[in-house]
Protein backbone atom coordinates (compact mmCIF):
# COMPACT_ATOMS: atom_id res chain seq x y z
CA UNK A 1 0.00 0.00 0.00
CA UNK A 2 1.52 3.15 -1.07
CA UNK A 3 2.03 6.15 2.28
CA UNK A 4 0.70 9.57 1.98
CA UNK A 5 0.54 12.34 4.96
CA UNK A 6 -1.01 11.01 8.37
CA UNK A 7 -5.00 11.52 8.85
CA UNK A 8 -6.48 11.60 11.95
CA UNK A 9 -7.28 8.52 14.07
CA UNK A 10 -11.25 8.17 14.20
CA UNK A 11 -11.74 5.63 16.84
CA UNK A 12 -15.69 6.42 16.70
CA UNK A 13 -15.82 5.37 12.92
CA UNK A 14 -14.01 2.21 12.92
CA UNK A 15 -16.51 1.33 15.86
CA UNK A 16 -19.54 2.17 14.32
CA UNK A 17 -18.40 0.11 11.16
CA UNK A 18 -17.48 -3.12 13.78
CA UNK A 19 -21.03 -2.59 14.97
CA UNK A 20 -22.63 -2.49 11.55
CA UNK A 21 -20.71 -5.82 9.95
CA UNK A 22 -21.76 -7.83 13.34
CA UNK A 23 -25.47 -6.52 12.96
CA UNK A 24 -25.17 -7.18 8.47
CA UNK A 25 -23.38 -10.70 9.02
CA UNK A 26 -25.59 -12.01 11.58
CA UNK A 27 -28.52 -11.36 9.11
CA UNK A 28 -27.09 -13.25 6.74
CA UNK A 29 -26.39 -16.61 8.37
CA UNK A 30 -30.13 -16.15 10.40
CA UNK A 31 -31.49 -16.41 6.69
CA UNK A 32 -29.12 -19.42 5.75
CA UNK A 33 -29.74 -21.35 9.44
CA UNK A 34 -33.20 -20.27 9.97
CA UNK A 35 -32.69 -19.62 13.68
CA UNK A 36 -32.00 -16.36 15.73
CA UNK A 37 -28.71 -15.39 17.22
CA UNK A 38 -28.83 -15.36 21.51
CA UNK A 39 -27.33 -12.15 22.03
CA UNK A 40 -25.18 -11.55 25.57
CA UNK A 41 -24.22 -8.18 26.14
CA UNK A 42 -21.37 -7.70 28.97
CA UNK A 43 -19.45 -5.40 30.21
CA UNK A 44 -15.28 -5.67 31.35
CA UNK A 45 -14.41 -4.79 34.56
CA UNK A 46 -11.80 -2.12 33.97
CA UNK A 47 -13.73 -0.71 31.02
CA UNK A 48 -15.53 -1.66 28.23
CA UNK A 49 -17.47 -4.85 26.96
CA UNK A 50 -19.15 -6.03 23.86
CA UNK A 51 -21.90 -8.02 22.11
CA UNK A 52 -21.93 -11.77 21.82
CA UNK A 53 -23.98 -13.33 19.39
CA UNK A 54 -24.22 -17.29 19.26
CA UNK A 55 -26.38 -19.99 17.41
CA UNK A 56 -26.08 -23.58 19.08
CA UNK A 57 -27.60 -26.89 17.96
CA UNK A 58 -29.33 -25.05 14.26
CA UNK A 59 -30.07 -27.36 11.61
CA UNK A 60 -27.70 -25.79 9.50
CA UNK A 61 -25.03 -24.42 12.03
CA UNK A 62 -24.14 -26.64 15.14
CA UNK A 63 -22.26 -24.02 16.66
CA UNK A 64 -21.28 -20.21 15.70
CA UNK A 65 -20.85 -17.22 17.09
CA UNK A 66 -20.74 -13.57 15.85
CA UNK A 67 -18.93 -11.39 18.74
CA UNK A 68 -18.06 -7.54 19.05
CA UNK A 69 -15.99 -6.26 21.98
CA UNK A 70 -14.80 -2.83 22.83
CA UNK A 71 -12.59 -3.40 25.62
CA UNK A 72 -10.42 -0.51 27.02
CA UNK A 73 -8.21 0.39 30.39
CA UNK A 74 -4.92 2.04 31.75
CA UNK A 75 -2.40 -0.95 31.63
CA UNK A 76 -2.11 -3.08 28.12
CA UNK A 77 -1.62 -6.90 29.38
CA UNK A 78 1.88 -8.59 29.70
CA UNK A 79 1.67 -10.25 26.24
CA UNK A 80 1.09 -7.03 24.50
CA UNK A 81 3.89 -5.21 26.39
CA UNK A 82 6.02 -8.10 26.06
CA UNK A 83 6.23 -8.21 22.39
CA UNK A 84 5.72 -4.30 22.22
CA UNK A 85 7.89 -3.05 24.82
CA UNK A 86 7.18 0.77 23.85
CA UNK A 87 3.47 0.14 24.78
CA UNK A 88 3.98 0.24 28.37
CA UNK A 89 2.91 2.89 30.21
CA UNK A 90 0.09 3.86 27.80
CA UNK A 91 -3.45 3.28 28.15
CA UNK A 92 -5.22 1.33 25.44
CA UNK A 93 -8.30 0.88 23.12
CA UNK A 94 -9.08 -2.43 21.34
CA UNK A 95 -12.21 -3.47 19.09
CA UNK A 96 -12.95 -5.99 16.82
CA UNK A 97 -15.41 -8.38 15.47
CA UNK A 98 -14.55 -11.98 15.92
CA UNK A 99 -16.84 -15.00 14.44
CA UNK A 100 -16.21 -18.65 14.05
CA UNK A 101 -18.75 -21.23 12.19
CA UNK A 102 -18.61 -24.73 12.46
CA UNK A 103 -21.66 -26.36 10.77
CA UNK A 104 -23.30 -29.62 11.34
CA UNK A 105 -22.81 -30.89 8.03
CA UNK A 106 -19.05 -32.19 7.46
CA UNK A 107 -18.83 -31.11 4.20
CA UNK A 108 -19.46 -27.30 5.07
CA UNK A 109 -16.08 -26.35 6.12
CA UNK A 110 -15.22 -24.00 9.38
CA UNK A 111 -14.98 -20.87 9.09
CA UNK A 112 -13.10 -18.32 11.04
CA UNK A 113 -12.37 -14.23 10.58
CA UNK A 114 -11.65 -11.26 12.54
CA UNK A 115 -11.54 -7.70 11.84
CA UNK A 116 -10.08 -5.35 14.63
CA UNK A 117 -8.46 -2.59 16.04
CA UNK A 118 -6.07 -1.55 18.66
CA UNK A 119 -4.57 2.16 19.17
CA UNK A 120 -2.73 2.83 22.44
CA UNK A 121 -2.37 6.54 23.91
CA UNK A 122 -0.11 8.72 26.33
CA UNK A 123 -0.25 12.39 26.77
CA UNK A 124 2.26 13.98 24.80
CA UNK A 125 2.86 11.33 22.94
CA UNK A 126 1.24 10.35 19.34
CA UNK A 127 -1.06 7.78 19.46
CA UNK A 128 0.52 3.95 18.35
CA UNK A 129 -2.33 2.31 16.17
CA UNK A 130 -2.69 -0.38 14.05
CA UNK A 131 -5.73 -2.48 11.92
CA UNK A 132 -5.37 -6.30 11.99
CA UNK A 133 -7.44 -9.11 10.66
CA UNK A 134 -8.36 -11.94 7.87
CA UNK A 135 -10.41 -14.95 7.53
CA UNK A 136 -9.20 -18.48 7.08
CA UNK A 137 -11.11 -21.51 6.19
CA UNK A 138 -11.06 -25.27 7.58
CA UNK A 139 -12.39 -28.14 5.66
CA UNK A 140 -13.02 -31.53 6.21
CA UNK A 141 -13.61 -32.91 3.10
CA UNK A 142 -12.02 -31.68 -0.01
CA UNK A 143 -13.91 -29.66 -3.16
CA UNK A 144 -11.33 -27.51 -4.90
CA UNK A 145 -13.58 -25.40 -6.05
CA UNK A 146 -15.03 -24.13 -3.02
CA UNK A 147 -11.32 -23.40 -1.80
CA UNK A 148 -10.35 -21.48 -5.15
CA UNK A 149 -13.55 -19.52 -4.67
CA UNK A 150 -12.78 -18.53 -1.07
CA UNK A 151 -9.20 -17.44 -2.57
CA UNK A 152 -10.31 -15.64 -5.56
CA UNK A 153 -12.81 -13.66 -3.30
CA UNK A 154 -10.02 -12.55 -1.16
CA UNK A 155 -7.39 -11.93 -3.72
CA UNK A 156 -10.46 -9.69 -5.51
CA UNK A 157 -10.78 -7.92 -1.69
CA UNK A 158 -7.22 -7.14 -1.53
CA UNK A 159 -7.03 -6.05 -5.27
CA UNK A 160 -7.83 -2.29 -5.06
CA UNK A 161 -4.91 -2.03 -2.74
CA UNK A 162 -1.80 -3.11 -4.41
CA UNK A 163 -0.83 -6.51 -6.73
CA UNK A 164 1.65 -7.67 -3.61
CA UNK A 165 -1.02 -7.30 -1.09
CA UNK A 166 -2.84 -10.79 -1.74
CA UNK A 167 0.43 -12.75 -2.06
CA UNK A 168 1.47 -11.31 1.37
CA UNK A 169 -1.10 -11.54 3.04
CA UNK A 170 -1.84 -14.95 2.12
CA UNK A 171 1.32 -16.66 2.92
CA UNK A 172 1.32 -15.02 6.50
CA UNK A 173 -2.04 -16.59 6.96
CA UNK A 174 -0.38 -20.35 6.07
CA UNK A 175 2.42 -19.50 8.49
CA UNK A 176 0.28 -17.89 11.33
CA UNK A 177 -2.41 -20.72 11.08
CA UNK A 178 0.00 -23.54 11.03
CA UNK A 179 0.07 -25.68 14.05
CA UNK A 180 3.67 -25.81 14.56
CA UNK A 181 3.40 -28.89 17.45
CA UNK A 182 2.20 -31.22 14.79
CA UNK A 183 4.01 -29.57 11.51
CA UNK A 184 0.61 -29.41 10.07
CA UNK A 185 -1.83 -26.03 8.71
CA UNK A 186 -4.87 -25.86 10.47
CA UNK A 187 -6.91 -25.78 6.87
CA UNK A 188 -6.43 -24.05 3.54
CA UNK A 189 -5.72 -20.75 5.08
CA UNK A 190 -7.10 -17.06 3.58
CA UNK A 191 -5.83 -13.67 4.75
CA UNK A 192 -3.85 -12.82 7.79
CA UNK A 193 -2.73 -9.48 8.49
CA UNK A 194 -1.90 -7.62 11.56
CA UNK A 195 -0.03 -4.34 12.42
CA UNK A 196 -1.02 -2.68 9.77
CA UNK A 197 -0.61 1.50 10.68
CA UNK A 198 0.62 3.35 7.56
CA UNK A 199 0.55 6.84 7.76
CA UNK A 200 -3.36 7.22 5.70
CA UNK A 201 -5.07 5.91 8.48
CA UNK A 202 -8.00 6.19 6.16
CA UNK A 203 -6.41 3.91 3.29
CA UNK A 204 -6.25 1.33 6.38
CA UNK A 205 -9.30 1.76 7.99
CA UNK A 206 -10.96 0.90 3.94
CA UNK A 207 -8.55 -2.26 3.79
CA UNK A 208 -10.23 -3.44 7.12
CA UNK A 209 -13.31 -2.58 5.42
CA UNK A 210 -12.66 -4.50 2.40
CA UNK A 211 -11.72 -7.74 4.21
CA UNK A 212 -14.54 -7.67 6.62
CA UNK A 213 -17.05 -6.96 3.48
CA UNK A 214 -15.53 -9.73 1.83
CA UNK A 215 -16.10 -12.38 4.40
CA UNK A 216 -19.79 -13.39 3.37
CA UNK A 217 -19.18 -13.41 -0.26
CA UNK A 218 -16.13 -15.77 -0.02
CA UNK A 219 -18.42 -18.00 2.56
CA UNK A 220 -21.79 -18.29 1.50
CA UNK A 221 -21.78 -19.81 -1.81
CA UNK A 222 -19.62 -22.90 -0.62
CA UNK A 223 -22.70 -23.01 2.32
CA UNK A 224 -24.95 -23.05 -0.16
CA UNK A 225 -23.66 -26.12 -2.47
CA UNK A 226 -22.94 -28.09 0.26
CA UNK A 227 -25.39 -28.24 2.97
CA UNK A 228 -27.97 -30.76 1.25
CA UNK A 229 -24.93 -33.36 0.89
CA UNK A 230 -25.75 -36.27 2.98
CA UNK A 231 -23.19 -37.66 5.52
CA UNK A 232 -22.93 -40.07 7.93
CA UNK A 233 -21.10 -41.26 10.68
CA UNK A 234 -18.16 -41.55 9.48
CA UNK A 235 -17.70 -38.21 8.33
CA UNK A 236 -19.14 -37.38 11.49
CA UNK A 237 -16.37 -38.81 13.41
CA UNK A 238 -13.85 -37.20 10.85
CA UNK A 239 -14.92 -33.68 11.43
CA UNK A 240 -15.04 -34.14 15.01
CA UNK A 241 -11.51 -35.49 15.57
CA UNK A 242 -10.19 -32.27 12.85
CA UNK A 243 -11.91 -30.01 15.32
CA UNK A 244 -9.36 -31.21 17.71
CA UNK A 245 -6.85 -29.75 15.63
CA UNK A 246 -8.81 -26.68 15.44
CA UNK A 247 -8.95 -26.60 19.55
CA UNK A 248 -5.53 -27.06 19.83
CA UNK A 249 -4.56 -23.93 17.40
CA UNK A 250 -6.66 -21.59 19.79
CA UNK A 251 -5.74 -22.59 23.11
CA UNK A 252 -1.53 -23.23 21.87
CA UNK A 253 -1.14 -20.05 19.43
CA UNK A 254 -3.97 -17.94 18.68
CA UNK A 255 -3.03 -14.71 19.96
CA UNK A 256 -6.73 -12.98 20.06
CA UNK A 257 -7.48 -15.87 22.54
CA UNK A 258 -4.19 -15.01 24.27
CA UNK A 259 -4.75 -11.51 24.37
CA UNK A 260 -8.08 -12.09 25.48
CA UNK A 261 -7.87 -13.71 28.56
CA UNK A 262 -4.98 -11.65 29.65
CA UNK A 263 -6.35 -8.76 29.06
CA UNK A 264 -9.72 -9.77 31.66
CA UNK A 265 -11.90 -10.07 28.23
CA UNK A 266 -15.20 -12.19 28.75
CA UNK A 267 -13.64 -15.89 28.95
CA UNK A 268 -17.30 -17.45 27.33
CA UNK A 269 -16.90 -14.73 24.82
CA UNK A 270 -13.50 -15.55 23.75
CA UNK A 271 -13.89 -19.16 23.79
CA UNK A 272 -17.03 -19.10 21.74
CA UNK A 273 -14.97 -20.17 18.79
CA UNK A 274 -14.48 -24.15 20.07
CA UNK A 275 -16.62 -26.72 18.65
CA UNK A 276 -19.51 -28.01 20.65
CA UNK A 277 -18.52 -31.64 19.94
CA UNK A 278 -14.79 -32.74 19.34
CA UNK A 279 -12.28 -36.04 19.36
CA UNK A 280 -8.69 -37.12 19.61
CA UNK A 281 -7.42 -40.64 18.70
CA UNK A 282 -4.30 -41.63 19.13
CA UNK A 283 -1.82 -41.78 16.75
CA UNK A 284 -4.39 -42.03 13.95
CA UNK A 285 -3.92 -41.95 10.41
CA UNK A 286 -5.95 -41.53 7.60
CA UNK A 287 -6.79 -44.98 5.10
CA UNK A 288 -4.48 -45.18 2.46
CA UNK A 289 -6.71 -44.47 -0.73
CA UNK A 290 -9.48 -42.71 1.33
CA UNK A 291 -10.69 -39.01 0.68
CA UNK A 292 -9.67 -38.06 4.23
CA UNK A 293 -5.87 -38.99 3.22
CA UNK A 294 -6.39 -36.81 0.09
CA UNK A 295 -7.59 -34.07 2.69
CA UNK A 296 -4.28 -34.68 3.99
CA UNK A 297 -2.00 -34.81 0.74
CA UNK A 298 -3.74 -32.55 -1.17
CA UNK A 299 -5.14 -30.12 0.55
CA UNK A 300 -3.41 -29.31 4.14
CA UNK A 301 -0.34 -27.81 2.57
CA UNK A 302 0.10 -24.41 1.60
CA UNK A 303 0.01 -23.80 -2.31
CA UNK A 304 -0.71 -21.35 -4.56
CA UNK A 305 -4.78 -22.21 -5.02
CA UNK A 306 -5.36 -19.12 -7.61
CA UNK A 307 -2.88 -21.84 -9.90
CA UNK A 308 -5.91 -24.23 -9.95
CA UNK A 309 -8.62 -21.84 -11.17
CA UNK A 310 -10.54 -23.08 -14.10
Amino acid sequence: MSESLPAAVDTAAVKNYLLGLQDSICTQLESLNGQSFLEDSWERPGGGGGRTRVLQEGALIEKGGVNFSHVFGDQLPASATAARPELAGRSFQAMGVSLVIHPRNPYIPTSHANVRFFIAEKPGSEPVWWFGGGYDLTPYYPFMEDVVHWHQVARDACAPFGPEVYPRYKQWCDEYFHLKHRNEPRGVGGLFFDDLNQPDFERCFAFMQAIGNSYMPAYQPIIEKRRDMPYGEREREFQAFRRGRYVEFNLVWDRGTLFGLQSGGRTESILMSLPPQVRWGYDWKPEPGSVEEKLYRDFLRPRDWLAAEP
